[in-house]
């Protein structure tokens, strides 16, 4: 029953805060410098929620080329600059990822 109430609780509670923007520019223009600041969010969240994955191992961090996920995250990094396709993206890093914890994780 408690889970229940912690997941209305976030529910209701991430509605109000997704209504709050709905509410507030739903009938006015976005000041433009505004507008500038939330084009930036997307790759500020995936940021904060790829980076630490990437550059942490054995909970410590980790910024040396025997570290598989950044070795992995580079490639995928340099794939997206070069080809600009996010699935070809994905494919390469998790294939070199995969590949470096098979060949060095025995």
């Amino acid at each position: 029953m408690k889970i229940w109430l912690i997941m209305i609780a976030l529910g209701v509670g991430t509605f109000l805060i997704r209504i709050s923007f709905i509410a507030l520019f739903g009938s006015r223009e976005i000041p433009p410098l505004l507008q500038r600041a939330l084009r930036f969010v997307p790759a500020s969240v995936l940021s904060a929620l790829v980076v630490p994955q990437i550059l942490t191992r054995n909970n410590a961090l980790d910024f040396s080329l025997s570290n598989p996920q950044l070795v992995a995250g580079i490639v995928a990094g340099l794939v997206a600059w070069r080809t600009k396709n996010v699935l070809y993206t994905i494919l390469s890093g998790m294939i070199i990822l995969w590949l470096l914890q098979a060949l060095f994780n025995r």
